[in-house]
């Protein structure tokens, strides 16, 4: 939905639900212009509100994006700790899910991804968001321990490095081919096939085949 189709003027202050409004005006926003293609006031707009009151709520729009960021990173770890499912049936199984489940989150929430992702709002600067962040990259190391620990002792990996490689291989692959959005480009394969195969040849390269 776009602001422009709202259909009602400003309305001053007096505004039944406005934080959750200009959230939803914002990942609207972000959707159909970028993370950095709108401003303050077109939120406001959106919402259907005078461009007074929105600060009622948000210091400014780098706050909105901030709280819009705080709530993808917390629906994002709920999502990946729904996919590990305590690594069952079998670890392997359970990690090819949480791929699936990031690559999908990336399709799914497109205005939450680019908050959290492409928006530039400062992580180390906001304790809270940190911390929201922090739990979802705990999944993925969770994961990790399990995997490194079945190699043998003599060579092997940190599990934090490899938690990061692989975040950074799924994330790769997430920003490019299974964005919902005019930048994902076009793959002959699925974006899921691809993250399985370049996970497969990454855990040979270890020495661990899962």
């Amino acid at each position: 939905m776009s602001w422009k189709h709202r259909g009602r003027g400003p309305r001053g202050y007096h505004h039944g639900d406005l934080r959750e409004d200009l959230v939803r005006a914002a990942l609207e926003l972000i959707k159909e212009k970028g993370p950095a293609g709108f401003t303050f006031a077109d939120a406001a707009r959106w919402a259907g509100v005078s461009p007074a009151a929105p600060y009622r709520h948000f210091r400014d729009r780098d706050q909105l994006l901030t709280d819009v960021a705080k709530r993808g990173f917390q629906l994002f770890s709920e999502r990946l700790r729904e996919a590990w499912g305590e690594g069952k049936p079998t670890p392997s199984e359970a990690f090819k899910r949480l791929g699936a489940a990031y690559l999908n989150f990336a399709r799914q929430e497109p205005g939450y991804y680019a908050a959290m992702f492409e928006s530039g709002v400062p992580i180390g600067d906001e304790p809270e968001l940190r911390e929201i962040a922090d739990r979802s990259f705990q999944q993925l190391r969770a994961a990790a321990e399990i995997l490194v620990a079945r190699m043998p002792e003599k060579g092997r990996p940190p599990a934090l490095m490899v938690a990061l490689h692989i975040w950074s291989m799924t994330h790769g692959i997430a920003s490019l081919f299974a964005r919902a959005d005019a930048a994902r480009r076009t793959l002959p394969m699925r974006a899921e096939d691809l993250l399985e195969a370049q996970t497969l040849i990454y855990f040979k390269g270890l020495g661990l085949e899962p």
